[in-house]
């Protein structure tokens, strides 16, 4: 894999992240939070939609209530689903009651059918991330120490004091994840984390959302944060979800399954960040050539693959 001049990104040490959307009970979520906690993860995960999963703010203070250092958060809130005064003030009580292990992660909303069957609006996209940036500026506002107000073209908030306080002050880490170039400028802005995602305009993962993740169409992806938050890289974590993950020693046979599925060539699955497809060793030097190309030292896996990723967890984290 090559360097390429968007390697001057920051080169954090690695930390991983679980995605998780639900469990059978109460026992089998709480061993799922604790058995990522031991395995090294550092953050446990969850999506915010209509269908079959745990509601996250609930199901995240259970995971926290649970462990002693797994931080918690979702990836991400839809903004369009929750006032931000009353997401706010659930995020903040997380942070409080997990002792300051919270992150917050907040997106303009993309799955149709989530916003279809809910009856809730589905604008286009320019409204949605315009609202996506008031509820984030709210979020923060009224985070922040004593009486806050706004007057936006989708919200009005007028000396509302927000309480409780999250233990992370100004507030906790921002995670804002982006797959086209204005949400990516608003995330190197504004992000403490930046997730490179791919592409879902669509409103569904599609054959336009595989494209997306080649390595060239993440060069420009990152070439975008690189620009946009020049001022401020060092304050930026990057962030990259994990989808297409098989730790075997086949990694021909493996790669050449998932690009049928996705209708891709191998070779862009080969050099995919968002591929992990591989023996630990192999994926060990995979992570660690992307943490020089992209910056990627915070990396998110999926449920299943917890116990396959514990040799490369247990090889990078904190590296």
């Amino acid at each position: 894999m090559t360097t390429s001049p968007t390697s001057a990104m920051p080169r954090r040490p690695f930390r991983f992240g679980v995605q998780v959307r639900t469990a059978a009970d109460a026992a089998a979520w709480v061993e799922l939070a604790r058995r990522s906690e031991d395995l090294g993860i550092d953050v446990l995960t969850m999506p915010d939609h209509f269908d079959d999963q745990l509601a996250p703010i609930p199901a995240l203070q259970a995971a926290a209530d649970a462990t002693t250092t797994l931080r918690v958060g979702a990836l991400v809130h839809d903004n369009d689903y929750k006032h931000p005064v009353v997401l706010a003030k659930e995020l903040a009580t997380i942070d409080v009651l997990s002792g300051g292990r919270l992150e917050i992660g907040l997106g303009a909303g993309w799955m149709e059918s989530d916003y279809r069957q809910s009856g809730i609006v589905y604008d286009r996209p320019g409204v949605r991330v315009d609202r996506f940036v008031e509820g984030l500026a709210i979020i923060k506002g009224v985070m922040a120490d004593g009486a806050f107000s706004f007057s936006g073209e989708h919200y009005t908030i007028t000396d509302y004091d927000g309480t409780p306080l999250p233990v992370q002050r100004p507030h906790p880490p921002v995670l804002i994840g982006g797959g086209g170039p204005r949400v990516l400028k608003i995330a190197a802005r504004e992000a403490d984390i930046v997730g490179i995602n791919a592409t879902l305009t669509s409103g569904a993962i599609d054959a336009s959302t595989f494209a997306s993740m080649s390595a060239a169409a993440v060069d420009e992806k990152v070439a975008i944060v690189a620009d946009a938050g020049a001022h401020r890289l060092a304050d930026i974590e990057m962030n990259v979800r994990t989808f297409m993950v098989n730790v075997t020693d086949d990694a021909d046979a493996a790669m050449a399954e998932i690009a049928a599925f996705t209708g891709e060539d191998v070779s862009m699955v080969a050099e995919s960040p968002f591929a992990l497809i591989g023996p630990p060793a192999k994926l060990i030097d995979d992570l660690q050539a992307r943490r020089e190309r992209w910056g990627f030292s915070y990396i998110i896996i999926g449920a299943d693959d917890l116990t396959s990723m514990a040799p490369v967890v247990a090889a990078l984290a904190g590296t």
